[in-house]
């Protein structure tokens, strides 16, 4: 089987995905971790925005991403589909979610499906470096702040031109010294 035949059967992932998994520690093994993955997951899916440690939250982000993906591609009405959405996502409403409403959402999109965030530290309390991580298209405000263009503000235009005129006074005070210290 060649390579384009390979890439045919599984959609790739708008995001990097390391091969090894991050070490959780659970107690329960192997299943606990995968119980505590099923729980973001489906804690993603329902409100849209967590904040998690950040191995948890870049972890839970390749198995939320691979769950949108197989269903933007396959839909409802493809069994494997509907199997992996029904084990990584514990509360039945959000499958309908998943594909009622999530799969609009993100059908057009040519980036990844979610953003994950370094959250900041509070210093003595918390040691584990935090993130959040959020589905795009949310309806909560944005966490970064949106930087517009304010060249064109009347008070930024008037400011510059301040500092114009200002500089061509400084130029012609600099160039008469100049002149004045050559004639001497």
């Amino acid at each position: 089987m060649n390579q384009a035949e390979v890439s045919k059967l599984v959609s790739k992932l708008r995001i990097r995905v390391n091969p090894r998994h991050k070490n959780l520690k659970c107690p329960e093994g192997p299943q606990g971790r995968l119980n505590k993955l099923r729980k973001t997951v489906n804690a993603l899916f329902k409100y849209e925005r967590l904040e998690l440690n950040y191995t948890l939250a870049d972890e839970t982000r390749g198995y939320a991403e691979r769950l949108i993906s197989e269903a933007i591609r396959h839909g409802d009405t493809h069994k494997p589909t509907m199997e992996m959405a029904d084990y990584w996502i514990e509360e039945k409403q959000l499958i309908h979610k998943l594909f009622k409403v999530l799969v609009p959402r993100f059908n057009d999109y040519q980036t990844s499906y979610t953003m994950l965030y370094r959250a900041p530290k509070a210093y003595p309390e918390i040691v584990y470096p935090r993130s959040v991580l959020e589905l795009r298209g949310n309806p909560f405000p944005s966490i970064l702040p949106q930087r517009s263009d304010q060249r064109n503000f009347i008070h930024n235009v008037l400011l510059d031109e301040a500092k114009k005129a200002y500089r061509a006074e400084k130029y012609e005070e600099i160039t008469k010294s100049i002149e004045e210290q050559q004639d001497e």
